[in-house]
């Protein structure tokens, strides 16, 4: 079973969800592996130190124009929706950081003056914290397609897994679809804030335009008002699990413990998410394999 957990924007307590739940699955006997997706910036590593057992680079294909053959017929820059490759009267200008890898300006070419060549742009880490497998992806300094590099750490997951967890990056945009993709269930944590509530709105049109089954962690729950509990109940969405604003959970995350190891009562409570999304997320396995 494939568990996502994303939200709306950053600071919600994602990752907090996403490593004290993997924790009690394997207390409890499963085989739990955690992907950490937020590749920008990776951090389930602060809370669940993993022995790096090998890493992995990732690489995207970039064309690379020989000028010798090349006509500059501009073919190359009309195909590219992004503008990554730019002809111009003396030159032929690449700007690999833009390219998405599609491949066409290499296949159109009718010089074939366009190859491509192997491009690094971040790397796979692969480990273990204790009993939970850990992949981990890190976007290098200065890129800006983290979907590659989310897609690699998927790659590793095991399907021998009893439990697989994705911490998703924040948000709506490209790398959190391509995080929660195939995910039996996301939960989406949020805040009972205004702007809690706007983004995690955004996230629940997200979700429903992929046809994924979702549903909500209420983080800090006891701050704020009662409009994300109103609107969850407007929209028949369920929140599994109210977590208080807690101060030993604050001072827990900020020694890089966890809440279910340190503090009372949280083990039993991330236990009944636990079943809780296990039993969601096998509804919608049997719902789409009927």
């Amino acid at each position: 079973m494939r568990i996502a957990v994303a939200s709306g924007k950053g600071g919600t307590g994602k990752t907090t969800v996403a490593t004290n739940l993997a924790r009690v699955a394997v207390d409890q006997g499963l085989r739990v592996q955690l992907l950490d997706c937020d590749v920008e910036e990776p951090n389930c590593s602060l809370f669940l130190p993993f022995r790096v057992e090998r890493t992995a680079p990732v690489e995207l294909n970039v064309p690379r124009v020989d000028e010798a053959v090349c006509t500059r017929c501009g073919l190359c820059g009309e195909v590219c929706e992004f503008r990554a490759i730019v002809p111009l009267a003396t030159a032929v200008l690449v700007f690999a950081e833009l390219c998405h890898s599609c491949g066409a300006c290499t296949l159109l070419c009718p010089e074939q003056a366009i190859v491509e060549e192997r491009r690094r742009t971040g790397e796979v880490q692969i480990g273990r914290a204790g009993d939970i497998r850990m992949v981990a992806g890190l976007l290098d300094v200065g890129e800006t397609k983290a979907p590659p590099v989310i897609k690699a750490v998927k790659a590793h997951a095991d399907p021998r897994a009893d439990l697989v967890v994705i911490d998703a990056p924040p948000g709506t945009s490209c790398p959190v679809i391509e995080a929660v993709r195939e995910s039996d269930l996301v939960v989406l944590v949020a805040e009972p804030t205004p702007f809690g509530l706007h983004d995690l709105k955004l996230a629940v049109e997200a979700m429903r335009a992929l046809t994924r089954p979702f549903a909500v962690v209420a983080n800090r729950a006891d701050v704020g008002d009662d409009a994300l509990r109103a609107y969850c109940a407007r929209e028949g969405i369920e929140i599994l699990l109210e977590i208080a604003d807690d101060r030993a959970v604050a001072g827990a995350s900020s020694r890089g413990e966890l809440a279910v190891d340190v503090v009372p009562g949280y083990r039993e409570r991330f236990s009944g998410l636990l079943a809780a999304v296990c039993q969601r997320g096998e509804q919608w396995t049997r719902a789409v394999t009927r």
